[in-house]
């Protein structure tokens, strides 16, 4: 067995650092920026140490642009470097200064953290230089100033430098082929990304560029409404205003802070848009929270920062691990906690809010079994008198008369000549009008105790028929004259329709479309996942006709006098049925007006 040491050619690694490391070649100045705010960040720890004098309103780092002479300078007065720290943390890949500094250092002040990691965010400056000086001058009193260049290859000069006072100027000579890093609106436009809520003012030509503190820093008993407001139109400029939000703050396990808003939804609202924006130490990574956020929250808008959230080593996105796992769920009970105190201490607010945060408590359910149990008693339905009730207490209240159906509609309008039935009978019916309903109506009925939801024309239930009318008399053949009214019905229809005839506690209603309850269910869970059944379930309907109807029982009459006629109107009716509880597809309508014609015309004829 033999052992040996991996050895590393730097001509190899140079190109990956600069072509594959990042993804988007601006992210260099972000990078630039974060190791001159380490540099600062650094005199503050050594004054901390008695080491520095220099008051934090000394401290800045300017950006200037020489569009003549294809120049990008960054410069700060931070700790600065000696010819020798150049050697060590510059010539070194992947050595890091912040994290040594960090490891001889440490501040008590959680603000004052340092940015870097990795050592590798110098040398993104060659995905659009062809050339890189650095001129600094170390804190140390003795110090020189030293100049490192280097084109990106492997072999870099170091000399005797040129500053007069303590920091580091990093000056790019752009490529050919990044013009667009010379132009002020662009390179403003990305340090406006990126830099916006970084520590230290950062100037560009002069003008500051990180005017705004991140609120979500300040404790939340210290913002004002107008602040949080002031706040989410920087970072949505062209959204309304929110309707509420949350201010994050953990110190334990992890420290986590961050403000989270809850948007409103209007008809055109974005529900696949990710943009809670993610920050670590202040400095902005991503747009998107994929992972550190639940797929129900999603919808939130605002900010998360967090030095603990585990980066990719170009810090442009999250490494799954125990950590944002516990982020994850953390950020998940702090939404239900507020959610839960709205409902508690503003039950009016709360249910003004209930468009905008209906889905996201409906999906948290269904994806969550955390979040469900800490949202099923804020999680309700309204009945047709406009009353607000959860499944449990409906459930309850009606324990004895219902047996544990929950009788609901997803339209409390266009079924209005079903829901009178129930109506007249006190039924209370909830709606359940959500897109997502009926997973969450699946869902509670795993998780209470002998609970079905019932459609009010998912079946026909006892409670609106009339039993005293059932037409039960038997003939000489031993048939029902209800048995006979379905089965010249059926004849007249297509033979994969179940027509039953039944008594029905008002004369009013001609007939009922009624889609099984499982079945309809089945298919919207599908729809929503852009599925159909297959054709033989999809035409699954059942046609119950009431005997005590006056229409159908003028029809029935017909089958002798006039059986042409008595099937064109039982055909009218099946397709009034499906029209009235929208099962028509719209490809039939223009058949179904002609037809509407003709029989008018025929009846019209047959009476003149």
């Amino acid at each position: 067995m033999t052992t040996g040491n991996l050895r590393i050619h730097t001509e190899n690694i140079l190109p990956i650092i600069k072509k594959w490391l990042y993804s988007d070649k601006d992210v260099f100045i972000r990078e630039l920026v974060s190791n001159s705010c380490d540099a600062i960040q650094k005199c503050k720890v050594l004054r901390e140490h008695g080491q520095l004098t220099t008051p934090d309103e000394d401290f800045r780092i300017d950006i200037r642009v020489d569009k003549a002479a294809r120049t990008l300078t960054f410069s700060d007065n931070g700790i600065g470097m000696t010819a020798d720290e150049v050697e060590k943390y510059i010539a070194q890949v992947a050595f890091s200064g912040a994290e040594e500094f960090a490891q001889k250092y440490s501040s008590q002040n959680e603000k004052d953290q340092i940015i870097g990691h990795f050592g590798l965010g110098f040398y993104s400056a060659y995905m659009v230089a062809a050339n890189v000086a650095i001129d600094t001058l170390s804190y140390t009193s003795d110090a020189t100033p030293a100049l490192w260049t280097c084109d990106g290859s492997t072999t870099y000069t170091l000399a005797a430098g040129s500053k007069t006072e303590r920091g580091t100027q990093i000056t790019l000579f752009i490529d050919q082929e990044n013009d667009e890093f010379l132009e002020e609106s662009r390179l403003r436009q990305i340090l406006q990304q990126y830099c916006a809520f970084l520590p230290y003012p950062i100037y560009l030509n002069d003008t500051l560029i990180n005017k705004k503190q991140p609120l979500w820093l300040k404790n939340a008993s210290e913002c004002t409404e107008t602040e949080y407001l002031d706040f989410y139109r920087s970072l949505y400029p062209h959204e309304p205003d929110p309707i509420f939000w949350i201010h994050l703050s953990v110190d334990y396990p992890f420290n986590l802070k961050g403000i989270l808003y809850f948007p409103k939804i209007s008809r055109r609202f974005d529900w696949g848009q990710n943009t809670i924006k993610l920050f670590c130490n202040r400095v902005f990574v991503a747009d998107s929270c994929k992972d550190l956020i639940p797929d129900y929250l999603m919808v939130l808008r605002g900010a998360i920062d967090s030095p603990d959230i585990p980066l990719n080593v170009s810090r442009s996105a999250l490494q799954m691990d125990r950590t944002v796992r516990q982020l994850s769920q953390h950020v998940s009970k702090k939404v239900s906690d507020k959610l839960a105190s709205l409902y508690t201490t503003d039950k009016d607010q709360f249910l003004n809010f209930w468009p905008d945060i209906e889905m996201i408590i409906k999906l948290g359910a269904l994806q969550d079994d955390k979040f469900y149990e800490r949202s099923k008693d804020f999680l309700i339905w309204k009945n047709l008198e406009g009353e607000w009730t959860t499944a449990a207490d409906y459930a309850e209240r009606h324990k004895e008369a219902y047996k544990g159906k929950i009788f609901y509609t997803t339209e409390d309008q266009k079924q209005s000549h079903i829901l009178d039935l129930y109506k007249q009978k006190g039924i209370e019916i909830l709606i359940a009008a959500s897109v997502v309903d009926s997973p969450v109506l699946t869902l509670l009925e795993d998780k209470l105790d002998n609970v079905k939801f019932q459609r009010i024309d998912g079946a026909i239930d006892d409670s609106i028929l009339d039993s005293s009318r059932e037409k039960t008399l038997l003939d000489a053949d031993g048939k029902t004259e209800s048995f006979k009214i379905a089965n010249f019905i059926s004849t007249g229809l297509s033979p994969d329709i179940t027509v039953e005839a039944k008594s029905l506690h008002s004369d009013a209603v001609p007939a009922l479309l009624i889609v099984d309850e499982e079945l309809r269910r089945l298919r919207e869970t599908m729809a929503l996942s852009q599925q159909q059944l297959p054709p033989g379930l999809a035409s699954k309907r059942t046609f119950v006709v009431n005997t005590n109807n006056k229409l159908i029982q003028s029809i029935y009459s017909l089958k002798d006098k006039d059986p042409s006629l008595a099937k064109e109107m039982v055909q009218h009716l099946w397709e009034l049925s499906l029209l009235s509880q929208r099962e028509l597809e719209a490809s039939a309508l223009a058949g179904f007006i002609a037809r509407s014609s003709q029989l008018l015309e025929k009846m019209a004829t047959r009476n003149a």
